[in-house]
This record gives structure tokens, C-alpha cells and sequence, in this order.
């Protein structure tokens, strides 16, 4: 089953008490024209080259029916002015990469690793002090929201004694592959995203972060020197210049500027190849393998 982070935005959006009358009906058509998309996209098949350009394309359709027909086009300002609260749009690439998880595109993820939004373990402690005698030398466990991880669920049991009596006992899922998805990637997010990075591969040393964004409004640093794998950008494009998004905020501005708006969606799509480089990543870490002793010997290195 995958995760529906994107239709419990929708559902929580509805059940809002400060959501505007006028745009009730408008987010349960939306709620209707979510469930077409998950059905489109359930009937994709083919080899991996063919399904996973169709998945963005649903991806694609779907994501401008939310960001334009939706939230621009509302008479209302609610929806856009609180687009950070509400998560509407960035919770649509948060449901679709599990998407490209499974077949027909990939096969070879095992099933016990779970894919999708989750918090995931970043470091553990313990509260316990010379007088303290609780279970497990107090042990507790800090946790990292991620918009999505590839992770696998861990028990672990702590005590004082060796038959682990009197033990304290916790859950954590280990993120091996984490994805913050940002829609415009700026500096201050940018800086952000390499200390989120930092302590993951801190807690596990053989994670990999990867930063995801639509729009890039930053000139591009290298990564090299950070805890990130690779900063995507899925449109290939850079977000609209400011004077036109100051218009964004009313109704009447944006219907003076939707045409720029709807133009500058349509020049920049999701763009499959960037989703299939993050996928050959995950791919390569997958079918990585021990080095074995006499290859490393016979080859000189490893």
C-alpha cells in the first residue's frame, strides 16, 4: 500500500474551518481529479523506459490542474497565501516517488524496506544519571521528519543487565535514502538541507540525501564539500522573476499575470530524465556489494 500524503493534505484542507465557502467545491473537485490521476497512473505499464515517462506525464497534468486550476485560479486568496501551511503542492512529488519504487518501473527494491514520508532516526541518548535507575539508562531516540526515505523499521531493546531484564525498549525507522523536496530552492534552504544532511549521515554513515526541487531561485554551489548526494531540479528551470510574483498574492493580480504563469509551466515540465538519475542512484545502491578479499588483491585497491 503506498502512502497518500498528498490526499490527507486535500482532506485536511476541506475539514479547515477558515477554508472560504467558494473554494469547498473547487477542493472536492480537486479531491475527484486526484483519485483519476492514482487511476491513470495504476494503468501504466511497459518496460522502465516507457512507464516511467508516463508516470511524469500523469505527474505533470495532474500538478498543474493543484498549482493553476486550483490555487492560482481561486477568487479567494486562502489557498495560496497559506500554499506553505496547507501543502498542497508539494505533497503531489511526496505521493508520487514511491510511485517510481515499484513496478513496472522498478523491481528491485525488497519488501521490507517501506518508501514514503516518515521520521526517521537521527541520533539516540540517554537520560540516565549515577542515581538514576530507570530501564535502559533512560534511553531515547531523536527523530528527523523526512519528505521521503527509503527505510526499514528497527526494535531496539537497552539494559543493564546482561539477560536484558528490567530493559527499556524502542522503535525507529533507519532512513537509508532521504528526499527533501523543496518547490523553490533558495540559498537559506539550500544551507538548511546540507546540516539535515549532515546529521544523517551522521546517525548512518551509509545514507544518502538527496535535495529535490521544481524551481531553482539560487546560483548553484557544488555539493562536494556537503553531506548531499545531488541537488535535482525537476523542471530544469528557474523560478519566475519578482515582479511578476508580486502579483501573486491578490486575485486580481493573479489574473493579470496567469498567462505568464500558465506559459512558464508549459516551458518547463517535469522532466523524466532527472527523476530516472535519481532513480539509477537508489539503483546503484542497491545492487552494491561487499568487496570480496581476492578481487581487491588481485586488483589493488577497493
Amino acid at each position: 500500500m503506498k502512502p497518500t500524503p498528498h490526499l490527507e493534505k486535500l482532506n485536511a484542507t476541506l475539514a479547515n474551518d477558515k477554508l472560504p465557502g467558494a473554494d469547498r467545491p473547487r477542493i472536492e473537485a480537486a479531491i475527484e481529479r486526484y483519485r483519476n490521476w492514482i487511476a491513470a497512473m495504476s494503468k501504466v505499464d511497459g518496460p522502465p523506459d516507457v512507464a516511467l515517462p508516463a508516470l511524469v506525464s500523469h505527474l505533470d497534468e495532474y500538478k498543474r490542474v493543484v498549482d493553476l486550476d486550483l490555487i492560482f485560479d481561486s477568487p479567494e486568496d486562502f489557498l495560496y497565501r497559506q500554499k506553505g501551511q496547507l501543502k498542497l503542492d508539494n505533497s503531489i512529488i511526496e505521493e508520487f516517488l514511491p510511485w517510481l519504487l515499484a513496478p513496472p518501473v522498478c523491481t528491485d527494491l525488497p519488501n521490507h524496506f517501506t518508501t514514503g514520508p516518515t521520521t526517521c532516526y537521527s541520533a539516540i541518548y540517554f537520560e540516565g544519571s549515577m542515581r538514576d535507575e530507570r530501564p535502559g539508562a533512560g534511553i531515547k531516540l531523536r527523530t528527523k521528519d523526512q519528505d521521503f526515505a527509503i527505510s526499514r523499521r528497527l526494535f531496539i531493546r537497552a539494559s543493564h543487565n546482561v539477560d536484558f531484564s528490567k530493559s527499556a525498549s524502542l522503535e525507529a525507522n533507519i532512513g537509508y535514502v532521504a528526499t527533501e523536496i523543496k518547490t523553490n530552492l533558495d540559498k537559506t534552504m539550500f544551507q538548511e538541507a546540507c546540516a539535515t544532511a549532515r546529521d544523517l549521515r551522521m546517525a548512518v554513515p551509509g545514507a544518502r540525501y538527496f535535495l529535490m526541487c521544481e524551481w531553482l531561485d539560487m546560483t548553484p554551489v557544488s555539493t562536494a564539500p556537503t553531506d548531499i548526494e545531488e541537488v535535482l531540479i525537476l523542471r530544469k528551470g528557474k523560478r519566475l522573476a519578482a515582479n511578476v510574483r508580486k502579483n501573486f498574492s491578490s486575485y486580481a493580480g493573479r489574473l493579470e499575470v496567469r498567462d505568464n504563469f500558465d506559459e512558464h509551466l508549459r516551458a518547463h515540465p517535469f522532466r523524466p530524465e532527472v527523476f530516472k538519475r535519481w532513480l539509477d542512484h537508489i539503483v546503484a545502491l542497491l545492487t552494491d556489494e561487499d568487496p570480496i578479499e581476492d578481487d581487491v588483491l588481485n586488483n589493488g585497491y577497493f
